[in-house]
C-alpha cells in the first residue's frame, strides 16, 4: 500500500508564475505606450521644425494653415514669432 501526500506547492508555482506573466505583460503595455508617446512628440516637433523652415523660405498658405493647426495660433504675425523662435533655438 503506497500513501502519497499532494502538497500545494505545484499550485502556488503555477500562480505565482501566472502573477509574473501578467505583471510583465503590464509592463509590456506600459513602456509601448510610452514610447509611441515620445515618438508622437518627436514627430510634431520635426513637422513644426521643418514647416517653419519652409515657411522661412517660401510664405505659402498652406505652411501657415499647417503650423496654425500644429501650434494651436491663428494669427499669422504669432506664427511667425513662434517661428522664429523655434529656429532660433537649433
Amino acid at each position: 500500500m503506497k500513501f502519497e501526500l499532494k502538497t500545494e506547492n505545484e499550485n502556488y508555482s503555477k500562480l505565482f508564475l501566472h502573477f509574473l506573466g501578467i505583471i510583465f505583460t503590464i509592463t509590456l503595455i506600459i513602456i509601448l505606450c510610452d514610447v509611441a508617446v515620445k515618438l508622437g512628440l518627436i514627430s510634431r516637433n520635426y513637422e513644426i521644425d521643418l514647416n517653419c523652415k519652409l515657411l522661412s523660405v517660401e510664405k505659402s498658405k498652406t505652411h501657415f494653415k499647417n503650423l496654425s493647426r500644429l501650434s494651436n495660433l491663428k494669427s499669422k504675425q504669432k506664427i511667425r514669432e513662434f517661428c522664429r523662435g523655434a529656429l532660433n533655438k537649433n
